[in-house]
């Protein structure tokens, strides 16, 4: 048998993405605001679309260019309304649309909490009970810098305003001096007394508590400032790993005080401000906003693609029209054939895009009716399978459609991954419980428990084996650390805490 070499004609089938096909993809991962500035981007880039609308009411078209509105839900209503309570499966509810309204707030968040096992306050401030002071939000973008430098301008002056500038450039945003004195002395090349009395200065300044080195130097500026730093308190905050750890008997030692006295002095220091620095400069927190609406609508519910993040996108034949009448090459004619297919190919594929979403979210409203009218003991496990089963699209697609994507109801505001959750078996037997609804039964159980007999896990396991829930205590222990929630030992040391404040 020889060898050599020959051409041979074979048919083959393979699967190619193209181009196309890649962006629709993408666009399926990106959020309503992601959208958006995608669609700026491309406006930017094709003469033949015009992206409008607003608050003014619909953009007027330009001359007799064909308008394409983003939808704002599917047009056949058995996708947008799903039944509910009697009603059983696809068929929808009488419900006039046009009467629906939703409201396109995106929600807002207050934080707020306590710093570490001091239960320190660490908030910047507080909104006033009518609402949020707008005349405060005008110096929201004052920094910590420049607050401090506006001081140290009308407090020193010559070569120690120099060494003020520079130590303020060493103070992070919790208010905290993060470099040793000693080494900025050296390195500014005067006495570490001058850079000690320059530092003193600026520990004056407000916030107070700005400029300390460490956290008892912090609490200790506060202390003085509202002349409670007695040596009984100067004794309480050098101590702050016995406050941590709730060892109030060394600490009635230590600081020779009874113990109402020493209930009063930790009361005192948790009301001080462990982080001063931060009530100026950093980035505001974005508020997230919502994609898809949820509301409950008779006995069904109504699912819309929050429309206020989504422009208008026109293409405007008429310009087309106008461009390609006149004398042009090949290419130029080429050009704008190409232009006007990415811009009809665009506005088909966005029209898509919410289609699909509604869709997914649809089936998701579907499957957690449960979590939407009684709340989070009642969320079912799902996974990305069973809804895309269930609406006969690939799983792939489902995970796009849910990353990135707020969903908002009357219980808030969740990502839809959050309706996603593994199972856990039932002790009798019965359906199995979303991981999320043993989340929330741990939490009320240490939300309730009593503060002189501390829940161990040991306990959780058999209160949640009670409720049904057939759980081990190693994951007992991992749910209640996901949650951010100590350990019975260091609950009890809190405990201790918050009642001796």
């Amino acid at each position: 048998m020889s060898l050599a070499p020959r051409l041979d004609l074979r048919q083959s089938q393979s699967l190619v993405m193209t181009p196309q096909l890649q962006q629709a993809i993408k666009l399926l991962a990106l959020s309503n605001l992601e959208i958006e500035t995608f669609i700026a981007e491309e406006v930017e880039r094709n003469p033949l679309l015009d992206a409008g609308g607003g608050d003014d009411g619909p953009p007027e078209p330009m001359g007799d260019a064909e308008e394409f509105e983003l939808r704002d839900g599917p047009a056949d209503a058995s996708e947008l309304i799903l039944g509910g309570g009697e009603a059983s499966g696809e068929a929808a509810l009488d419900v006039d649309l046009a009467a629906e309204a939703f409201h396109h707030d995106s929600a807002s968040d207050m934080i707020g909490g306590l710093d570490g096992s001091l239960g320190l306050n660490s908030g910047s401030g507080s909104a006033s009970e009518d609402g949020p002071d707008l005349d405060s939000l005008g110096t929201g973008d004052l920094s910590l810098a420049d607050h401090l430098l506006a001081q140290a301008g009308s407090a020193v002056a010559g070569p120690d305003l120099f060494i003020a500038q520079h130590l303020i450039d060493q103070i992070d945003e919790c208010g905290y001096l993060t470099v040793p004195l000693r080494e900025i002395a050296e390195r500014l090349n005067v006495p570490l007394a001058r850079a000690e009395s320059v530092l003193g200065i600026i520990q004056t300044f407000d916030p107070t508590g700005v400029g300390a080195r460490d956290l008892a130097e912090c609490l200790a500026l506060q202390a003085k400032e509202a002349d409670r730093y007695d040596p009984c308190m100067a004794r309480l905050i050098d101590n702050l790993e016995l406050v941590a750890r709730g060892d109030l008997g060394r600490l009635r030692r230590i600081c020779n005080v009874d113990d109402e006295d020493l209930a009063d002095m930790i009361r005192e220091l948790r009301s001080y401000d462990p982080k001063p620095g931060c009530r100026y400069g950093g980035d505001p927190v974005p508020a997230v906003t919502p994609d898809i609406f949820v509301a409950r609508r008779g006995n069904g519910w109504a699912v819309e693609i929050n429309a206020a993040t989504l422009p208008r996108l026109l293409v405007n034949r008429a310009y087309y029209a106008e461009v390609s009448g006149g004398k042009q090459d090949k290419a130029s004619k080429a050009w704008l054939t190409d232009m006007l297919a990415s811009a009809n190919w665009l506005v088909k594929a966005l029209d898509q895009r919410q289609r699909t979403i509604i869709k997914v979210a649809s089936e998701i409203v579907k499957q957690q009716e449960g979590f939407f009218l009684k709340g989070v003991a009642h969320l079912r496990p799902l996974t990305l399978r069973q809804v895309a089963d269930a609406i006969e699209m690939h799983e792939s697609t489902v995970s796009r459609v849910t990353s990135n994507k707020y969903l908002s109801c009357a219980r808030g505001l969740f990502e839809l991954k959050y309706f996603f959750t593994s199972a856990i078996q039932s002790a009798d037997g019965g359906e199995a419980v979303s991981a999320e609804a043993v989340k929330s039964a741990i939490k009320t159980l240490i939300a309730g428990e009593d503060p002189k007999k501390i829940l161990s896990d040991d306990t959780l396991v058999e209160l949640l084996n009670a409720k049904g829930f057939d759980i081990a205590r190693r994951t007992v222990a991992k749910y209640r650390e996901a949650m951010g929630i100590g350990s019975s030992v260091q609950r009890r040391r809190q405990k201790a805490l918050e009642g001796a404040g």
